[in-house]
């Protein structure tokens, strides 16, 4: 049996990082049929539909609930439940445009996402109008 709280220590320690790495070579193995590169993952019924928004003009260093600090040219949706950095495909009549998830907070309480306005530009959005989008997957 241990006898110090530095011996206990030590050991949780190397349990989780053995666990770490575990995790890590689950997450490294592709198998090798399956090519890189990312493509839409189908929901249940297809696409999702969301009134989505620019965010509007970036302030003067703002930062996002995800951390990133926001500039003119930032790329990017707000989503008030999906985690930071999830990878998702969006939608916009015949643009289609693979982003990720940088902020948790909306401007405008009212929409169900927004997109940074260098996006919104990119998806030819303008106001408030529905947009389709989907959880991004590897591509196979």
């Amino acid at each position: 049996m241990l006898s110090t709280l530095g011996q206990r220590l030590l050991v949780l320690a190397a349990i989780a990082l053995l666990g770490a790495t575990a995790a890590l070579a689950v997450v490294a193995r592709q198998s090798p049929e399956r090519p890189g590169g990312v493509t839409g993952a189908p929901a249940p019924s297809g696409w999702n539909v969301a009134f989505a928004a620019s965010r509007g003009p970036t302030g003067d260093a703002q930062r996002t609930t995800c951390g990133q600090v926001l500039a003119d040219e930032s790329l990017g949706v707000t989503h008030p439940a999906l985690p930071c950095g999830s990878k998702i495909v969006l939608r916009h009549g015949d643009t289609t445009i693979l982003s990720e998830v940088i902020d948790n907070d909306l401007v405008d309480p009212g929409l169900q996402l927004e997109v940074t306005e260098a996006l919104a530009k990119m998806l030819g959005l303008e106001g408030t109008a529905e947009i389709e989008w989907r959880f991004a997957t590897e591509a196979g």
